[in-house]
């Protein structure tokens, strides 16, 4: 079955899909950054009393989570022009990356803190804390045990949504694929090659996972 799979235009092309690899891992990660600052920024408007701060950021989220990633992509990369925004491809991809993770991540950071029992910031307040002392030493502590699972989980969507920046011409991993594909009109070489760069990139990610979750445990047993 394997007889016409070239095993050696795999090799031959080895270095850009290294490249690629190179290109998404950081790619990626400058996305996550950033949607860690558009989560904890959305989530500290969306737990606001007043509807001037929470109303915005709830709509964003909502509009965020109902609407497809590619058409927001293409929205920054096609739209922002036409209203006469140009930015590199390599900006839009990590924009759009940041934009539609940081709502998914404003709603993991939301129910990190509003697990934590009532009674721990009700005691924090009666000793006389103030909001940024109840969050700092408190809250967030607690809060950031409870997500760092989840969000290693949103990171590993964010690495496998990095292919669609293929589409608007960014060198990463998927793109590497497509240009073997075209190249040597070679598809499964090509596209299996990709995958099973994605699998290692999914296991790593997993595993580092696993090893907070059982560090946090570790900690939360001593505590």
């Amino acid at each position: 079955m394997l007889e016409n799979f070239s095993f050696r235009t795999i090799l031959e092309y080895l270095p850009l899909f290294g490249q690629g690899l190179i290109t998404t891992v950081w790619l990626s990660a400058l996305s996550f950054v950033g949607a860690l600052v558009v989560g904890i920024v959305l989530c500290a408007a969306n737990l606001q009393r007043g509807w001037l701060f929470r109303t915005p950021a709830k709509a964003y989220i909502d509009a965020v989570r109902a609407t497809p990633l590619l058409a927001q992509l293409y929205f920054l990369y096609f739209g922002l022009p036409r209203l006469g925004f140009v930015l590199p491809e390599l900006v839009v991809g990590i924009l759009a990356l940041s934009l539609n993770s940081g709502a998914y991540i404003a709603e993991i950071i939301r129910a990190g803190i509003l697990s934590i029992p009532r009674g721990q910031v009700e005691a924090s307040v009666a000793s006389g804390m103030t909001y940024v002392q109840r969050m700092r030493l408190v809250v967030l502590p607690q809060a950031f045990k409870v997500t760092i699972p989840p969000l290693l989980g949103q990171a590993i969507v964010l690495v496998k949504d990095s292919a669609l920046l293929s589409l608007i011409s960014v060198s990463e991993l998927t793109r590497a694929g497509q240009l073997l594909a075209s190249d040597r009109f070679m598809p499964a070489e090509g596209f299996l090659t990709i995958a099973a760069f994605y699998l290692l990139l999914y296991y790593g990610l997993k595993g580092l996972a696993g090893l907070s979750s059982r560090w946090l445990g570790a900690a939360g047993a001593r505590t």
